[in-house]
């Protein structure tokens, strides 16, 4: 069960921590007058939240917003909401469909749970809504498969999606109790990562004090690997080339994968090497 707190303002597209390529590729895909923006990550790892930091940016009103959600999780004013409620058959595929009849600037579709919505989606994107909603996945490039998987033809696809973006929620090294440290070379075999990454850089381990509980993190933040749909990508995608293809043309592009998102923040010392590795993993 998760608990929400409706009461919370989403946070800012500005405040949420992006490097300047990832902040630049959010900004412009979100000032796009159609498309899809699609957010993937397991369950619990901020997607909605990020959604909703982009609708803060676009929230104006002369811009008409409506979302689809199940649950609600945050209430903004000047926003229509929709509960979707699948037990008395209002589907995410229906509750768009009628949403849709209200001819909306930007659409939030909490979910992308079957082909029938991902089919109306994508063509709601293709005819002059801005469309942004969820998918799970294991990282951003994975999106384009999911999307032919659902049945999604690779040409609509290219058409249509603009970004795509992976997330994974981490926790932050309590600044006050903090400690430096050094890395055990054998970690950074273990998970293929260059020690001149972390060369000039302090790093830090997490202490304890009473403001963390002895914990020795406090509070969390999200990794977020951006993926701006290029035309190399669209290209890719028209091929159905499969996601490590897509990922490598992206890396080419600039795109900083998950793993090494995380390891700036570790050199940076927001976090631990080890809370860092154990949501990105050795990849």
């Amino acid at each position: 069960m998760r608990t929400l707190d409706k009461s919370n303002l989403a946070p800012s597209l500005s405040s949420l921590g992006l490097d300047d390529f990832a902040f630049q590729a959010m900004k412009h895909a979100i000032e796009q007058p159609h498309g899809i923006i699609l957010v993937t990550g397991p369950t619990g790892s901020g997607k909605t939240t990020t959604l909703y930091s982009c609708l803060q940016d676009l929230n104006t009103p002369d811009v008409n917003i409506v979302t689809a959600e199940d649950p609600v999780e945050y209430q903004i004013e000047g926003i229509n909401q929709v509960h979707v409620n699948q037990q008395t058959g209002l589907t995410f595929a229906s509750v768009l469909r009628s949403v849709l009849r209200q001819d909306p600037d930007i659409v939030l579709v909490g979910e992308i749970r079957d082909g029938e919505t991902a089919d109306i989606a994508v063509k709601a994107a293709l005819t002059g809504h801005l469309v942004l909603s969820t998918l799970h996945t294991n990282d951003a490039a994975g999106v384009i498969p999911r999307l032919i998987d659902m049945g999604v033809p690779p040409f609509l696809i290219a058409s249509s999606l603009i970004l795509a973006q992976a997330q994974r929620l981490y926790r932050k090294l309590c600044p006050l109790c903090k400690k430096p440290t050094e890395v055990n070379p054998d970690v950074l075999v273990a998970n293929h990562i260059d020690p001149a990454f972390f060369e000039g850089a302090t790093l830090f381990e997490a202490g304890g004090c009473p403001k963390c509980n002895n914990i020795g993190y406090k509070g969390r933040g999200a990794f977020m690997e951006v993926l701006p749909v290029s035309d190399a990508i669209r290209g890719a995608t028209v091929k159905g080339s499969p996601a490590d293809v897509l990922r490598n043309i992206a890396i080419q592009e600039g795109m900083a994968t998950l793993k090494d998102v995380g390891l700036m923040k570790v050199r940076s010392g927001i976090t631990s090497l080890h809370a860092a590795l154990e949501v990105t993993g050795s990849e």
